[in-house]
């Protein structure tokens, strides 16, 4: 009894569990506020939510802080500006940390990321600090600082 009881518990609750997109996952991690709101200025929720998949290096709230606030402000007025560099920060399909290669890889906005594997993962200049929070149409990496396209 108690092990059918057990089960139909487990089986309930996978259920009731819901795989979560880029977005849900990044805004219940709790680091990426700023993250989310540059998100909605610029129009790109539906985008992430959709199927992907994405790889996405996301600043948090501690990287956003390190741009001096009248460019920040400057930067989400500026739509366009916001798009371009917030599509910088994804590259197409899924790549986990193992798979990870230094080079030029393309990004979502056009341009390029340089990353760097010596000493620890560079993207640009932005440390690599937290690898492979998978969610169900990607994975995101976590870095120490906003990039800017060329």
């Amino acid at each position: 009894m108690k092990k059918t009881i057990l089960i139909a518990a487990l089986s309930l609750a996978a259920v009731g569990a819901q795989a979560k997109d880029i977005v849900e996952t990044a805004v219940a991690a709790g680091e990426f506020k700023t993250l989310a709101t540059a998100l909605e200025k610029a129009g790109l929720i539906q985008t992430l939510k959709g199927k992907g998949p994405f790889t996405v290096f996301a600043p948090t709230d501690a990287a956003f802080a390190k741009v001096p606030k009248d460019q920040l402000d400057a930067l989400l007025a500026d739509k366009a500006k916001l798009t371009s560099v917030l599509t910088y920060h994804v590259v197409p399909g899924r790549v986990m940390a193992k798979d990870v290669k230094a080079g030029s890889v393309p990004t979502v906005q056009g341009s390029s990321l340089m990353v760097r594997t010596e000493g620890g993962v560079k993207v640009d200049n932005a440390n690599v600090v937290k690898t492979d929070i998978t969610a169900d149409n990607g994975v995101i990496h976590v870095i120490d600082s906003v990039v800017m396209p060329k």
